[in-house]
């Protein structure tokens, strides 16, 4: 058989895309930030002030759903930069599927913070009611991607992709999860459909992030 007549066609289907940024006023923002944190959740009247599924969460505080629609001027610096980062994301995966010239704008529609503390967690978990959501890590703690201390789990969402596992199924990346280490400053974006955990985390020295989910909107 003649090869050189054969054209096999790669088709990628069903593609998961996530994002990393780091933000460049980390710098800045880090002290008000955990400043105006600390103090909110000094004021909570219970651990999980937002009172959403709080049995699947261990020794960590949370905020109410909606830390970025708060006016100090930190909080919002750096909203203007997360929905930057979102619509960036949002245009370039979906510019080929909208209308010609079509301008978007990302809705931060529920945010909060987690304050870890010695042992905490968050069970595995998605988030319904958005399309985009994301992580930022304001102070990573003592997080070790080594011994996977504290850090953010994701689970492959093709559900039965590692059933069998052989040589030509090694692409698929048979741990079935993908981990991320609390890298301080920086910005996880996701589809919200993705499953994920944030794994046991141990010490004396919390972690403290802030989470979004967010929708996006044509632009009328």
């Amino acid at each position: 058989m003649d090869q050189s007549e054969i054209i096999i066609e790669d088709i990628n289907v069903w593609e998961t895309q996530m994002f990393t940024v780091q933000n460049p006023l980390h710098s800045e923002l880090r002290k008000p930030l955990l400043k105006l944190i600390y103090q909110l959740r000094d004021n909570q009247q219970q651990a999980i002030e937002s009172e959403v599924a709080p049995t699947a969460k261990h020794a960590l505080y949370e905020s109410t759903l909606d830390l970025l629609q708060r006016t100090e001027p930190v909080i919002e610096e750096l909203r203007v930069f997360i929905e930057d980062m979102l619509i960036t994301v949002a245009s370039a995966v979906n510019e080929p599927y909208w209308p010609e010239g079509a301008q978007a704008r990302a809705d931060i529609v529920e945010s909060w913070f987690h304050v870890t503390e010695n042992g905490g967690y968050h069970d595995t978990h998605a988030h319904p009611n958005c399309s985009w959501c994301g992580i930022y890590y304001v102070d990573a703690g003592e997080c070790d991607i080594s011994n996977r201390n504290g850090i953010n789990r994701f689970y492959d969402p093709r559900h039965g992709a590692d059933q069998y596992l052989d040589a030509g199924t090694a692409y698929l990346n048979g741990t079935g999860s993908w981990d991320f280490e609390a890298v301080e400053g920086q910005v996880v974006i996701f589809p919200s459909y993705l499953k994920h955990a944030a794994m046991p985390y141990f010490s004396n020295k919390d972690r403290v992030i802030i989470a979004f989910n967010s929708q996006i909107h044509f632009q009328e």
